[in-house]
């Protein structure tokens, strides 16, 4: 079965990842993608992998697990974390990318690469008989959900995802706000603090927990992850929950200000240009309306240009420990392979880090060579092994922490995630080896 075609349904992250990772080693790719046809609720414009709630790839640092996943995909051979790199904006101690240029650079790597023969085409049925990867992404299509439940006898599991919203640069009041980095960590002033006083908190706090929201079908089954909670849910569940999360003001300080802060809000560049600010921690299900009214009582907020708005949608995914192995294949259809976050995983890193994860067992499987399991030392093979072998009952996705990687305990914590990197690295080369002698 040497260089056997494959198909890949999705052309989101993963789904790219998993193209250019394949076609590089001389495997003939089908990538199949629908949104020139049909659009999600998230999507904006026709280029491929396009980040849609957030620019930011979160933490470099590699004593953080969203940092030593990155130096774990690089070693494994990541093309899309290498573009992401190319296309940085200032962020601190943390990876964001020009979107735009992101996708575009992306885009045009999948078009200029011999092996990818992409096609413009809603799948909606899948041939088991052909070495697939469906990696369509939370957004997935209703027929090919459907299709996909009755291969994995499952009925749908969901969870609703919120996005933040975006404000233009020069609507900002700059006597409210401040370019700088929390404990002045970094090279450059990335983030534009907002700060508030006791009062002025109270005020939003008040106005957000009693705004409109949007109304959902089947709003009585709502299933949020904790990762993209929307700010108005995190709010009602103490009235110090923001300031312990998206509104925590320790490590800020305005010398401007007559009194401490009591809360802040951050915005972070969208783009090279700094035209555009994210609302870090926003993410809302607000009507428009209301999003308006609640967050111009931000002080330096107060004449915001809104050029997005944030929006809820639903996302799907898979009951993984269920149907899957921990090569992310399905248990009943050995030729079936999920990434992303329809598998399980969240966040862009981790949807990435899942495409390379699935391109490289579906490589050795269509070469009838074995496949080998990262271990849960390494963040990767934690998050795997974490959606291969979770409970079944109320699974729920998955993103880079600490919590599942397989550690020695010790009381200090940095010297135990210092363990942790040179284990990680150590086991990423063993499982390279073992990958060239196979």
């Amino acid at each position: 079965m040497k260089n056997k075609e494959i198909t890949i349904i999705g052309a989101g992250l993963a789904g790219c990842e998993a193209a250019l990772y394949l076609a590089n080693h001389g495997v003939k790719v089908k990538l199949y993608e629908m949104k020139k046809i049909k659009r999600t609720p998230a999507q904006k414009s026709d280029f491929l992998a396009e980040l849609v709630c957030s620019n930011s790839l979160k933490s470099n640092d590699e004593l953080s697990a969203s940092g030593l996943l990155k130096l774990e995909m690089l070693k494994l051979g990541s093309n899309l974390l290498k573009i992401a790199q190319d296309c940085a904006v200032p962020s601190g101690g943390a990876l964001a990318v020009d979107r735009d240029k992101f996708a575009k650079e992306v885009t045009e790597k999948i078009i200029s690469n011999a092996n990818i023969q992409l096609i413009d085409q809603v799948v909606t049925t899948i041939d088991t008989t052909v070495p697939t990867i469906i990696a369509c992404g939370p957004l997935i299509d209703s027929e090919l959900f459907k299709n996909l439940q009755k291969l994995v006898g499952e009925d749908s599991c969901y969870f609703y995802d919120a996005i933040a919203p975006i404000i233009s640069t020069d609507s900002v009041d700059m006597s409210r706000a401040y370019w700088g980095n929390r404990y002045g960590k970094g090279d450059t002033a990335d983030y534009l603090n907002c700060l508030l006083t006791k009062d002025e908190y109270f005020e939003f706090y008040n106005k957000l927990i009693n705004a409109k929201t949007v109304e959902l079908h089947e709003f009585e089954k709502l299933k949020v992850f904790e990762g993209c909670m929307p700010v108005e849910v995190l709010a009602k569940r103490d009235v110090d929950a923001l300031r312990y999360g998206p509104m925590k003001p320790v490590g800020l300080n305005d010398g401007r200000m007559n009194e401490r802060a009591y809360a802040a809000v951050q915005l972070r560049k969208e783009n090279l240009l700094g035209n555009s600010l994210n609302m870090v921690g926003f993410q809302t299900n607000l009507l428009f309306s209301e999003q308006k009214a609640v967050f111009s009582l931000i002080p330096a907020l107060k004449n915001a240009e809104f050029l997005r708005y944030g929006t809820m949608h639903r996302n799907s995914y898979i009951n993984a420990p269920k149907c899957m192995n921990v090569y992310s294949q399905l248990k009943q259809y050995p030729n079936i392979f999920v990434a992303g976050q329809l598998s399980g995983v969240e966040g862009y890193v981790e949807s990435m880090a899942s495409g390379l994860y699935v391109a490289i067992n579906m490589l050795q499987y269509i070469q009838g060579k074995s496949m080998f399991a990262l271990p849960s030392t390494t963040v990767l093979g934690a998050i795997q092994n974490y959606i291969a072998f979770a409970p079944e009952k109320d699974f729920q996705p998955m993103n880079a922490n600490y919590g599942i990687v397989q550690a020695e305990n010790m009381r200090d914590k940095t010297q135990k995630k210092k363990n942790i990197l040179h284990i990680s690295m150590q086991e990423i080369d063993k499982y390279l080896q073992k990958l060239k002698e196979n």
